[in-house]
């Protein structure tokens, strides 16, 4: 089933779920003297947490460990453990401590939420059917092969096979919007067999098994069949398919009660075996941070090798080896030099261990889940038509939004409203329009008027009433239709109901389906009744669905709709011509088109038929291929009557959002199932053509005019390489300061599915091998591109493609049906339409917005801010550890390389944990450096950050510079300050200690004031953070020196801080230092600024 998400692959355990089971409908034996198998199956249990108490801590640490930076972290604890190095443990270790502690807390607290949800679930009340009683239980208590009561509004506790209903006619109406979105009310189907057994007492009677498929996940896929014992122990196989399927978590509507039979529970639901993630995107900045990460871990193996190199030269020198106050023991004379050397080497790894910023993942992660919050936020994605706003399904992405190179979009529900309206009708060659005459039927626009067009025009009109699976829902209550009660048309399809109201229309009404007996009320206001015996029905292979009926008079017809390449091979050729014609004019102007046939069966053949389907409907095995051949020799010398044309409307704003897109300087790719020239039209109407496009077609038309198609597609791709290779340099010279990069000739390509087919799997002589890499080289030159006709395996292919050209460009795919599904989940970035099509592509997608027009402010306001956030998120942490480390790495230069660290422990835990991980986490949340209304307005501004700009190699050896400049300055400002004997007027001199502190503190106050430099959008939250670390800083600096909790009078740090700041000197020092260090980037921002003025005053003098 092309339809379904997660048939596309083999899901996870499906090889171990093959062949069938068998179940005894209320766990009775079918005879009193067969023996009763003991069943094995799982409990009704639903289990979606990940963790249990006892393993939590084991299996959670070993998660997180996996990550490389924490296990370096680790590392580095770990050797500080065992070797003496000249920091604490406690520096390495509080702050990998607080990075696992704060990632557990929120994955426990995450799995927590999903105990409780599961409790909820399985102790939830339900009704069990056992020796002719309802029987109280707790939903994890049902098994396999009870029967189950489910109340009206109540939801189905396990998947059921329905085996009666409150209803005469044993039908049931469902909602399944907890499992795929669709709020509209399905119809399910009982055995016409057991639909008798309404209470209690009859259904304990039945003596029953069911023979079905194991569970496997595809919501819309069942096989099986019930076999049912009568007194002659003489079994009646009955076929069962989803129709009889009751789905765990789907909602009973509109029906007062139904009977059902347990046949999957627990974790082998259909709900439960989607619960399986989809595979792991992840963003271009991630593998950016971990190329960073890889070229600063290059740094500080360097900065020890230096170390490490120059501490043995400086103690070559037998002086500065073992001066006479520091002898070395005889154990430390006996130890290996190379030895020695290794654990020198570690000591100084440790030392500058703090350069690899750890708690940047966390940092990462809360920017990332915090600021997903604002999509869902946005009130501008709204939708009051279905009461809904936008969803993020993974906040993983939301920086890969800004960098988008190609989108590629479905056209009906995406483009278009997916709302369909009866426009009008070809029958036999005569085209009619949507206007009605009381009772003659339709007004005939071409063609001669003749009795015999009033009977094909009422057997057209039947056609359109019979041939469909829509369900009549009346509006009060619910047992079956009545003419005058209030009723809506409810359809998976809206095709489907835009056929019916077309027909209703033009005199010829649908009163819905009773006891399998479809009625219709004719121009004459007459009551027609035609059996339903079969519906073929619609799958996305054949492209058809058909229904075989029985008249009041005994005469058996098939009616069949469908795509036209899939109706007229099936029809005489002598039929096709007149229709074709409207056809393609229909299309020409945008509608959908579908084409309508019959044939009459006579009653041997549908004997034949009739044999033919129950068998391949009982079978067990490949039963939809038995379908799909049966079908297909079914639907065979049918005549054609005529063809529809049915009007999507085009979404609101959706040619302003392609126009900022192009401007914004992506590609936009429409691939639709559709006809050429009704996706045609589209794409002019919402501009991803324009009338000056020339548009180079690839499809069977234009390939089929010579005998081996390969060669004519050969030449083809041939010609247009050469003619966009001519124009292109052309195009290119023209306007640089245009928002695109075409600004004369446009070339738009057209494909279609059979002919990408040749592309694709091309046979491999020298002559075709090629015709990828051409047909490649076409589409980047192309301003836009159309695919039509399209399976949906064929759009996942198209993005693959795109996804692997040169250059790996950044892929989004929107699309609102199943068959958009898989090019969703292929592309880096998935958008689903909350459409009419029902969720699956909404539940398959990353993220998900009600309508198209939504993708603008989704792509250039919030991508663009989530990008440039997180982009200067990591470019800073990388930046103030290497400002924190480098005066460490400078520091050794005079202390003889004796790993003296310059910073006391608790600066050295606390510095990335508490006084500069706020601001930036503030920053990275809340900054505006371009107003949103300017980034909507102005598209090009999405180009300057394209291709992972900000976090290319030219900012990050900026920012590296920048930080490698102030620890500079940092150091040897103080330093020199040092020169002085004494900085007080007591002529007391300051330690080592009180040294790093000034260089702390400057480091400290640099590093959040360039941060401040940065901001563009200030809040209450900038202001409390920014100066509030800064005050903490110093509050915790006085607390650490004892002045605040004299108890922390015995160590080193001592009234530092205090005894520091009463110098003059070190007061003018660390403002003097603060300015050098940001005096770069002052005058970087005054010049941006006086460039900015100057180039406005330059356009107001243009202008």
């Amino acid at each position: 089933n092309l339809l379904f998400p997660l048939s596309l692959g083999q899901c996870a355990g499906e090889e171990k779920r093959v062949g069938t089971r068998t179940v005894f409908v209320g766990n009775h034996p079918v005879s009193e003297t067969e023996a009763y198998p003991a069943q094995r199956f799982c409990d009704n249990r639903i289990v979606s947490s990940k963790y249990t108490l006892w393993n939590f801590l084991p299996k959670n640490l070993f998660e997180q460990f996996r990550r490389i930076a924490n296990f370096y972290f680790l590392i580095i604890f770990l050797v500080q453990v065992t070797v003496d190095t000249p920091t604490s443990p406690v520096t390495s270790g509080l702050p990998l401590f607080f990075v696992i502690t704060v990632t557990a807390i929120k994955q426990g607290y995450e799995d927590w939420l999903r105990h409780r949800a599961d409790n909820e679930v399985n102790k939830s009340t339900v009704y069990i059917i056992e020796n002719a009683k309802r029987v109280r239980k707790e939903s994890e208590k049902i098994k396999v092969g009870d029967v189950v009561e489910v109340q009206a509004d109540e939801t189905f506790p396990c998947d059921l096979i329905l085996l009666s209903s409150g209803t005469s006619d044993g039908t049931c109406y469902v909602t399944t919007a907890s499992l795929d979105g669709e709020s509209n009310c399905k119809t399910h189907y009982a055995v016409h067999d057991t639909i008798a057994l309404c209470t209690a007492e009859s259904i304990d009677t039945l003596r029953a098994t069911i023979e079905c498929e194991q569970p496997q996940p595809d919501l819309y896929k069942f096989v099986g069949r019930i076999n049912i014992y009568s007194n002659s122990l003489e079994a009646v196989a009955r076929s069962l398919g989803p129709e009889n399927l009751l789905l765990k978590g789907a909602t009973l509507k509109n029906t007062k009660k139904i009977y059902g039979v347990a046949v999957y529970t627990g974790m082998e639901t259909k709900m439960a075996l989607n619960y399986q993630g989809k595979s792991q995107k992840r963003s271009a900045v991630e593998k950016s941070i971990n190329a960073f990460l890889i070229v600063y871990l290059f740094i500080l193996l360097t900065k020890a090798a230096v170390c490490t190199t120059l501490k043995y030269v400086w103690q070559s020198n037998p002086y500065n080896d073992e001066p006479w106050y520091n002898q070395k023991t005889q154990k430390e004379r006996e130890t290996l030099k190379v030895l020695k050397m290794f654990t020198d080497f570690l000591s100084f790894m440790v030392l500058f261990n703090f350069i690899i910023p750890v708690s940047m993942y966390v940092t990462v992660e809360m920017q990332k889940f915090l600021g997903s919050f604002f999509i869902s936020w946005d009130k501008d994605f709204y939708d009051e038509e279905i009461n809904e706003g936008a969803l993020v399904n993974t906040s993983d992405l939301n920086e890969e939004l800004g960098q988008v190179d190609y989108v590629f979009t479905d056209k009906t529900g995406t483009l278009t409203e997916n709302s369909m309206e009866f426009i009008e009708c070809s029958i036999d060659g005569c085209k009619y329009n949507g206007v009605t005459e009381e009772v003659d039927g339709l007004s005939q626009t071409d063609g001669p008027l003749t009795h015999f067009d009033k009977d094909r025009e009422e057997l057209f009109l039947r056609a359109l009433c019979l041939c469909h699976t829509v369900e009549m829902k009346t509006n009060d209550t619910v047992d079956g239709a009545t003419e005058s009660a209030e009723f809506t048309y409810v359809s998976s399809s809206p095709d489907e109901i835009a056929l019916v109201k077309g027909a209703k229309k033009f005199g010829f009404t649908f009163l819905g389906t009773r006891n399998g007996h479809m009625r219709v009320e004719n121009q004459r206001k007459e009551i027609e009744e035609y059996e339903l015996l079969h519906t073929l029905h619609f799958d996305s292979v054949r492209r058809r669905m058909s229904v075989i009926v029985k008249t009041q008079i005994g005469e058996i017809y098939l009616f069949c709709k469908g795509a036209d390449s899939a109706v007229f091979p099936r029809v005489p050729v002598d039929e096709i011509e007149p229709t074709k014609r409207h056809v393609e004019h229909s299309a020409m102007d945008g509608y959908r088109t579908l084409c309508v046939a019959f044939k009459k069966i006579t009653p041997d053949d549908y004997e034949k038929i009739n044999r033919q389907l129950v068998e391949v409907k009982l079978a067990l095995q490949d039963r939809e291929e038995k379908m799909e051949k049966v079908f297909d020799d079914i639907e065979t010398n049918m005549n054609l009557i005529g063809a529809t044309a049915v009007e999507d409307k085009l979404q609101d704003q959706a040619a302003e959002t392609i126009d900022a897109l192009h401007a914004a300087g992506l590609k936009v790719w429409v691939l639709t199932g559709d006809k050429m020239e009704t996706a045609k039209s589209t794409c002019y109407a919402c501009r991803l053509f324009q009338t000056g496009t020339e548009l180079l077609e690839l499809t069977t038309k234009s390939i089929e005019e010579c005998e081996r198609k390969e060669d004519r597609l050969h030449e083809l791709l041939i010609e247009y390489r050469k003619k966009l290779l001519r124009e292109f340099p052309k195009r290119m010279t023209r306007d640089p300061t245009s928002g695109k990069a075409w600004t004369d000739q446009e070339y738009g390509l057209i494909i279609d599915g059979s002919t990408l087919s040749l592309i694709l799997n091309s046979s491999q002589d020298s002559s075709s091998n090629n015709y990828k890499s051409i047909f490649l080289q076409i589409c980047m030159k192309c301003t836009a591109v159309l695919c039509c006709r399209m399976a949906p395996l064929q759009k996942a292919q198209i993005v693959r493609m795109v996804k692997n050209l040169k250059g790996s460009p950044i892929t989004l795919s929107i699309g609102d049906g199943a068959n958009d599904v898989s090019m969703i989940l292929e592309s880096h970035v998935g958008i689903g339409i909350k459409g009419k099509e029902g969720r699956q592509a909404a539940r398959n997608s990353d993220y998900s917005v009600p309508k198209f027009k939504h993708l603008k402010k989704l792509l250039l306001a919030h991508g663009h801010l989530y990008y440039v956030r997180i982009a200067h998120l990591v470019q800073y942490f990388f930046y103030k550890n290497l400002c924190f480390i480098l005066p460490q790495f400078l520091y050794q230069f005079f202390c003889g390389f004796s790993q003296q660290p310059l910073y006391d422990a608790a600066y050295l835990t606390m510095y990335n944990i508490c006084f500069t991980s706020l601001p930036i986490l503030a920053y990275s949340l809340l900054e505006q450096h371009i107003n949103i209304d300017t980034l909507t307005s102005e598209p090009r501004l999405y180009m300057n950050i394209s291709g992972n700009a900000m976090l290319q190699l030219g900012p990050f050896l900026y920012w590296t510079f920048l930080a490698a400049f102030e620890g500079t300055v940092f150091f040897f400002g103080t330093y020199f300050l040092f020169q002085t004997s004494s900085l007080e007027d007591n002529g007391k001199v300051y330690g080592n200690w009180t040294f790093g502190t000034i260089v702390f503190t400057v480091l400290v106050f640099t590093v959040t004031l360039k941060l401040a430099l940065d901001t563009r959008f200030w809040t209450w939250i900038n202001h409390f953070v920014i100066w509030g670390s800064l005050a903490f800083y110093v509050f915790f600096s006085f607390f650490w020196g004892g002045i605040i909790w004299p108890f922390l009078k015995q160590q080193r740090m001592y009234f530092v801080f205090a005894q520091m700041l009463s110098s003059v000197s070190t007061w003018l020092a660390i403002v003097f230092l603060i300015f050098i260090s940001l005096f770069p980037e002052i005058l970087l921002i005054v010049l941006k600024n006086v460039r900015r003025r100057s180039a406005r005053v330059r356009t107001k003098f243009i202008l």
